[in-house]
């Protein structure tokens, strides 16, 4: 959920005038102090953080509406003794995007989360740790497989945002970030890389800023619509998250090259525009998905809900408007197939969304509407 945080605050940040133009800047914040409240609660001591809720198997095994949930949900947490890096630096990303969106509409508020990230950061620096070692269950579904030097210096570049505090920014550089192919949950370190470029001025920052959306859209493997297909786990949150970021580094300057068509595409795609004219954003356009991988939204308005609602045929019976499923799994526009049981294809989940309502937002300020 950190992760989702950043990412949307990035777009809120830089992009605002996206959001205000479509009338949708309240919501922006609503969302994001929904995650930032979160946060702050979790945050029970300046070197403590609860980083899951929950156990991953048991909540995987039940199928209804989380207001019907009566099993127990063991809470872990983060310590000097477990540590764990990429959560804390993370969360504090998050908490410095989010004190500059607030900075102006709600400065209190602001100044609380630019508080909570400072001591999250300092935690996640000084104690430096795996999280999924530390949190065992959360290494099951969501494990650091990318080290948490990308962690650290991306939450180094936000609060250097947030701050102007010259130490932070010398942290980001001193963490040696290589560009991925990626911008994920996991694996942060190209986005950090394209903060430095903007931040710096460097030319060799901007370098690897270039670097990055040339791979992506020039070496990457694309289906025969365009997609850039990264990976089969949420291929549209892939394609969104590196739109996004390369917007903003050709919105900044630092690109000598201009990627915005390429990174439209991406959005356009999602969209419907398409071969198999489908949008993938659930509620938009004539077609769209109808049974997303979603328990709540798959049950009716009352009676019970259990896991003949999961088998069932039938479109789920609420439509959860706004929210975009994985997307095909292969570089074939038609490997996707509306079913509930293909959680590859048709699980929604918030990170999904951040990139790419980022990304729109993006492409409204800058008049593509």
């Amino acid at each position: 959920m950190a992760a989702m945080t950043t990412m949307a605050s990035w777009g809120a940040v830089d992009f605002k005038a996206g959001f205000v133009k479509a009338c949708e800047w309240d919501n922006a914040k609503k969302m994001i102090q929904w995650a930032t409240d979160y946060f702050i609660a979790a945050h029970t001591a300046e070197n403590e953080f609860v980083g899951q809720i929950g156990d991953g198997d048991i909540d995987h095994a039940w199928w209804g509406r989380p207001e019907d949930m009566t099993m127990e949900r063991p809470a872990a947490k983060i310590t000097t003794s477990k540590p764990g890096s990429e959560l804390a630096a993370e969360t504090a990303a998050a908490l410095a995007a989010a004190s500059l969106v607030f900075k102006d509409d709600d400065p209190d508020y602001s100044a609380k989360c630019l508080k909570h990230a400072k001591e999250l950061y300092q935690f996640a620096d000084e104690h430096r740790g795996t999280y999924s070692d530390s949190i065992p269950d959360a290494g099951q579904f969501y494990k650091s497989w990318s080290g948490f030097n990308d962690e650290l210096g991306w939450g180094a570049m936000w609060l250097y945002r947030a701050t102007d505090d010259q130490s932070y920014l010398d942290k980001a550089k001193q963490m040696g970030l290589n560009v991925a192919g990626e911008i994920s949950w996991d694996n942060k370190a190209s986005a950090a890389l394209i903060l430095l470029a903007v931040e710096t001025g460097e030319i060799a920052y901007a370098s690897k800023a270039e670097q990055f959306c040339n791979k992506i859209f020039n070496e990457t493997p694309k289906t025969n619509d365009g997609l850039v297909f990264i990976q089969q786990w949420g291929s549209l949150r892939h394609a969104s998250n590196v739109a996004y970021a390369c917007l903003y580094a050709e919105s900044k300057g630092v690109l000598s090259n201009s990627y915005k068509a390429s990174a439209k595409r991406q959005i356009d795609y999602i969209l419907g525009d398409n071969s198999r004219d489908f949008s993938y954003l659930i509620g938009y356009g004539d077609s769209y998905p109808l049974r997303p991988h979603h328990s709540s939204s798959s049950c009716p308005s009352t009676g019970s809900c259990g896991w003949d609602n999961f088998n069932s045929a039938d479109p789920n019976p609420h439509v959860l408007y706004g929210a975009l499923v994985g997307g095909p799994k292969s570089a074939n526009d038609y490997d996707y197939e509306d079913k509930r049981n293909d959680y590859i294809c048709n699980e929604v989940t918030t990170d999904y969304n951040s990139g790419f309502q980022s990304a729109v937002a993006a492409l409204v300020a800058m008049g593509e509407e």
